[in-house]
């Protein structure tokens, strides 16, 4: 994809739309590369708690040196703003992330294209939606564009860039650039397709690892197992194309060679996962025996700040 340089106007307020989770991790995200960010929610009981919420992590992130400024001084940068109208006023991209319904998207991209400047982008940060559902009517849809961060995105940089068949392709640029210089991993998407490149991957190892447990062969755990202690190690720097280009001596053509009529055996044997309910509940017990439902916030809070921990040595370790 051409790059461009990110002007200072490209620097100017974003607009966070739906203070949840992924909203406000939007917001440390975008006040953590300097733009002035202007979050807004329907609800102002959430919109109220953010600040306090986004202090605690702001906090925690300097602890692992991940912030260039104090954290304070970040949190300045985040205002909470109840009239839509005002939150969008001057942006340069506004980040949707209202519940994950057609009519919910439909009616907040309604309102973001009446409202917000002409030059700005709008971008939701849906999972699975492709942007031609719920934009197709719109006045300025060639600047709508779907940008699925990966939870929480201030320690997970993907960003996937799906344009709907009418995106402007400056505007699929733009964003390239401005979640770049915001720090993220951008990836384009040529063409709409359901769950767009990550939850697919997701979708097809999950399919694999409940169907081994499903036909008896391991324990969730030992399942957990091969991934975190397995592939997930090399998994974390490199991807599995040049992952496998590495595993053969004359990279991917050799790999094909060597193990690719194995591969295609052991797919073309296997079936797709039914998320049946009775295989759905014997992997949720297993869970269970390992993590209690009450427990479950305490260990997402320290799967997070494993992740800081990674995101530090990453920042700090080269490339090559």
């Amino acid at each position: 994809m051409r790059s461009t340089t990110v002007s200072a106007t490209e620097r100017g307020p974003v607009a966070i739309v739906g203070a949840g989770l992924i909203g406000r991790a939007w917001a440390i995200v975008f006040a953590r590369a300097g733009h002035p960010v202007r979050l807004h929610d329907m609800d102002l009981q959430t919109l109220h708690n953010s600040h306090a919420y986004i202090e605690a992590r702001l906090d925690e992130l300097a602890a692992f040196d991940l912030l260039n400024d104090a954290p304070l001084t970040v949190l300045e940068r985040i205002t909470c703003v109840p009239d839509l109208a005002d939150a969008l006023r001057d942006v340069v991209l506004v980040q949707e992330n209202v519940r994950e319904t057609v009519e919910a998207k439909i009616d907040i991209f309604t309102r973001m294209d009446a409202l917000a400047p002409k030059s700005a982008i709008l971008a939701s940060s849906t999972s699975w939606l492709p942007a031609s559902q719920f934009t197709e009517g719109l006045p300025g849809r060639g600047r709508c564009i779907v940008a699925h961060p990966t939870n929480p995105p201030y320690l997970i940089p993907l960003v996937e860039l799906c344009p709907a068949p009418w995106t402007d392709p400056e505007v699929t640029v733009r964003a390239h650039d401005i979640y770049s210089a915001a720090g993220q991993s951008p990836v384009v998407l040529s063409r709409e397709i359901h769950g767009f490149l990550l939850n697919r991957v997701q979708a097809a190892v999950l399919n694999e690892c409940f169907k081994l447990h499903e036909d008896g062969l391991a324990s969730a755990e030992d399942i957990d197992r091969v991934l975190k202690d397995g592939l997930a190690l090399r998994w974390s720097f490199m991807g599995p194309f040049e992952t496998i280009d590495l595993n053969a001596p004359a990279g991917v053509s050799d790999y094909a060679k060597r193990y690719g009529q194995q591969n295609r055996e052991t797919i073309g044997s296997e079936t797709a996962f039914d998320w049946s309910e009775p295989a759905v509940a014997r992997v949720h017990a297993e869970r269970r025996q390992h993590l209690e439902l009450e427990a479950i916030a305490a260990r997402s809070a320290w799967r997070d700040r494993r992740l800081m921990a990674l995101a530090a040595h990453k920042r700090q370790a080269p490339n090559a």
